[in-house]
């Protein structure tokens, strides 16, 4: 008999959500799992009844929720001994890592996953002492994740995140910040719009992003737009969705499994859509770090 601990977060995506997770509760229950359901009700809560679990006699754990959830309990999987496998239940507004390792949406198709019990042991990215399953960004846009008021995520979805940045870039000037980047692959100091230090490929429902991306080859992906003219930054922002914004002669984008960077202005970072401390920070990869059923 296999036991099941579901960690749900009731205000990430729609109102569909808890009715799935009924469903899916029941053809669980009735193949014979023996299973308990955790809400979550402030920050870190899921990844602290993630550490419990792991410390207790739990076989699996089933992430209901956004990219915060996810995040929380990969957190939670890192910070203990015992890796129980992780199966997530996409319902916030963003799921980037649901949609990246391409999970079942559909309840039956998910309990059918479930039941397969095929797993694959992904890396995690660390900024300083914060873990992220996606990505660690900074400068133009890197706020608009944790500045989206929770109602305007429910009502609107992912748009949410496509207005807030609209409304960032009419605000903010681009001023560029100056960095010192440090790693074997690329050592150098620029000036830049924005970074980011991306594990996954699709990040912030752009599915191209950074499209050489894998959680499976113990590597991260750098991304960073140099200083450059607004023209120059709409062509890059609309290359995005092909991927071909690599190529632009104001994109740098490499892999490396550590990389430092360091400014001389308070520049904040974003880990996997919330709050994650500033600059400096040391980015490294945790090589499989974290147990997915797919």
């Amino acid at each position: 008999m296999k036991k099941v601990k579901i960690i749900y977060n009731p205000s990430s995506g729609r109102q569909t959500v808890e009715r799935r997770l009924n469903r899916l509760c029941k053809l669980l229950f009735e193949d014979g799992y023996t299973i308990n359901k955790f809400t979550t009700r402030k920050k870190d809560d899921a990844m602290m009844e993630t550490i419990k679990t792991c410390n207790e006699d739990w076989d699996i754990i089933i992430a209901s929720g956004g990219d915060g959830t996810v995040n929380e309990v990969a957190k939670g999987i890192a910070n203990s001994a015992r890796k129980v496998p992780v199966a997530i239940l996409s319902s916030g507004t963003v799921n980037d890592f649901a949609n990246y390792l391409k999970l079942p949406n559909n309840i039956y198709d998910f309990y059918k996953m479930i039941k397969g019990e095929k797993t694959i042991d992904v890396d995690l990215g660390k900024a300083n002492d914060e873990y992220f399953v996606n990505v660690a960004a900074g400068g133009l846009l890197s706020n608009v994740g944790y500045q989206v008021p929770t109602e305007t995520k429910m009502l609107f979805g992912r748009l949410a995140y496509y207005f807030e940045g609209l409304k960032e870039i009419t605000l903010q000037s681009f001023e560029p910040i100056r960095v010192k980047i440090q790693s074997k692959e690329y050592t150098s100091e620029e000036d830049i719009l924005l970074f980011l230090i991306s594990n996954s490929s699709s990040i912030g429902g752009f599915k191209k992003l950074a499209p050489n991306a894998s959680v499976l080859d113990g590597l991260l992906d750098v991304l960073m737009i140099k200083k450059t003219d607004v023209q120059n930054l709409a062509n890059i922002f609309f290359s995005i969705f092909s991927g071909g914004h690599v190529n632009h002669p104001s994109v740098i984008y490499f892999k490396t499994n550590k990389i430092i960077m360091d400014s001389n202005k308070a520049v904040e970072l974003d880990v996997d859509g919330e709050f994650g401390g500033k600059l400096p920070a040391t980015f490294e990869v945790v090589p499989k770090a974290f147990r997915i059923i797919v």
